[in-house]
Order: structure tokens, then sequence, then C-alpha cells
């Protein structure tokens, strides 16, 4: 299914469209002395044309393990993901290589994804040489063209990375991702690298992507107030698991699990008459390799009960659009 960018635009969000992704039961687990890392669990999750949604959690819950399955730069252990309702992980090498069009990323360090040796030129006009879809002087033009989109000067076409700064690097990312025109973009964490001064101008330049050219973004971060800031709807997770699921302000103003409570309340909140309790988690995160029994969270939660230890609780909409899984709303 195609939209143009009008229709996607008005559509935004609207769950009466077909899914452009859908994530079904994903599970990728790693090899670790032969044990089992379980750094994706269970992931359920369908992302509408046109929409962003968030995906937050501690470091080392998971998120960018899932994204990169997602978009099949690891394969998974379980699972399928569909887009526009096929599953790519059944795809051959030239049907991948065809969907990698649709697909992109933007890497967390813009210091890591670019090679130093390879001018911008070089570097935003490789996947035109991969896909073999513009050469010459319209390939040129083209990557002029898509650093002018990304605030970018286009006569600094022939210099290196290391002749820019962070900000100004991540943007080459950002052009990159775009020059094949994709519809969907998984962003891991492509603000964590940068000083707070330069992270709105790369979030709102993503916004102002999304909104020309019709984008659907999965956005990995871990910072709650910019989640909230472009996203529709947040995922939270928690060693692997998924916790909580609903639109942002949902969950900003009613979350329902304990560990988005705790979450939320170490954000800053600008306004200093608005007094907000801080829920100080005890303990560490426990390993990937050997979870807790029944929840993952109730090691460190503060309202864990018996029946926690035991069974695992179930995911559910407990309000409408808004999932949880937490035994708390099944007694």
């Amino acid at each position: 299914m195609k939209l143009d960018l009008e229709e996607r635009n008005s559509n935004k969000n609207n769950s009466s469209l077909p899914p452009l992704v859908q994530v079904k039961n994903l599970k990728k687990y790693f090899s670790v002395d032969d044990k089992k890392l379980k750094a994706v669990d269970g992931l359920n999750l369908d992302i509408f044309p046109g929409e962003t949604v968030g995906l937050v959690g501690e470091s080392g819950c998971g998120k960018s393990t899932a994204g990169r399955t997602i978009i099949r730069l690891y394969e998974p252990t379980e699972g399928e993901v569909l887009y526009n309702g096929k599953n790519i992980y059944s795809n051959n090498q030239k049907e991948m290589a065809k969907l990698r069009r649709d697909i992109q990323m933007i890497f967390q360090d813009p210091y890591a994804s670019l090679n130093p040796r390879m001018t911008v030129e070089e570097i935003i006009g490789e996947p035109f040489a991969i896909h073999r879809t513009l050469s010459g002087k319209k390939k040129k033009e083209r990557i002029k063209e898509l650093l002018k989109l990304v605030g970018l000067d286009p006569e600094h076409i022939s210099r290196f990375p290391h002749e820019f700064s962070g900000g100004q690097r991540q943007r080459i990312g950002i052009a990159r991702a775009l020059a094949l025109d994709p519809k969907f973009i998984v962003c891991d964490e492509p603000i964590s690298a940068l000083d707070v001064s330069i992270q709105a101008q790369v979030v709102n330049l993503l916004k102002e992507l999304q909104q020309r050219m019709g984008l659907t973004y999965l956005f990995i971060a871990h910072d709650l107030s910019m989640v909230k800031y472009i996203s529709d709807r947040i995922l939270v997770m928690y060693l692997g698991n998924m916790v909580e699921l609903t639109t942002s302000d949902s969950l900003y103003n009613d979350p329902l699990h304990p560990y988005t409570k705790a979450l939320l309340s170490a954000v800053p909140i600008p306004d200093p008459e608005i007094k907000r309790d801080r829920i100080v988690l005890t303990g560490d995160v426990p390993s990937p390799i050997d979870p807790p029994s029944g929840c993952v969270f109730r090691t460190r939660c503060p309202a864990a009960m018996e029946i926690c230890s035991k069974v695992k609780p179930e995911w559910q909409e407990v309000k409408p659009g808004h999932f949880t899984a937490c035994h708390l709303y099944t007694l």
C-alpha cells in the first residue's frame, strides 16, 4: 500500500488504516557462554503510515537491538516483521536489497557511522551506487539537494566528516538515510551523542522532514521529554519486554506501569512551582541472561506482590488505546 504525501499526513496515526509495519512476537537472543541473552523477548507493535512511535527504556533494555532486528540488520530468533503486509524475513537477498530503498536507519553516533576517508559526496552518494539508481551529474545534483534539505551548504560536498561538527555530521547521516526516498526510518537514539543545544534542532529537522516527505518513524531514545515532543505513541521496554504502550499524552498524564512512573518522575520540570515526587528504583537491572521469574521488573518494583514472582503478567488493554503488562490491573 502506497499513500501520497497529503494522504499520509491527513491520516496520521489513524488506526483504521492498515499498519505500514507490523511486529509480531519478535524475539532476539544472543548466545553467551552456552546461555541465551534475551535482548528482545516478545515484541508486538503496529506502526501506522505517517506516525512516529517512540521506544524508550533504560540502557540495555533492548531498544537498539529491537530496532536493528525490525529492519533485519540482525536476524531474528523468532517472530515476524510485516512491511506492507509481507514478512520481510521471508525475503531473499535480491528482494531484501529492493526493500532497503523503503526502510532506512539513522544511527546513534555520527562519529562512528560516517567513513572518515570518504567525502560527503561519496557518503551520501553510496546508496545510489549500491542500488544503481543515479550516476554522474544527476547523482551530484541530488546529493546537493539532500544537503540543502537537511540544512547544510551544498558547496561543502567535497569535505570530509572531520571538518563538520557533531550536529552537522548527524545531518549528513540523515541525508544519507533519505537518499533513496524511504517510507520507514528507524532513528536509533539520533540525538544522544549531540550537545543539548543541538538536539532540539535535529528533532525539529526530523519533524519537518516527516511532514514534507510523509515519513514513518520508530524513534528510539532515553530522553523522555524529547520523545514526548516527537512521538504520537510511546512504547516502554524493560529488560527486553514491553511494559506499556499508549499515546504520548496518555503516557505522560496517566502512566500505569510502576516502571513508567519511575522513569517519568526523573524528567525535569521547567516550572519551579510544580512539585513531583521522585521515585527511586533500588537495586540493579537484572541480567538478561538470567531474568527474574514472573514479572521481570518485580525485583525493583515498589508495588511487587507475591503473584509477580510466579506469573508473568499478560499484555492487555486497560483503557482504550492504553496497554500495559502489570498484575496491578489484572486482580
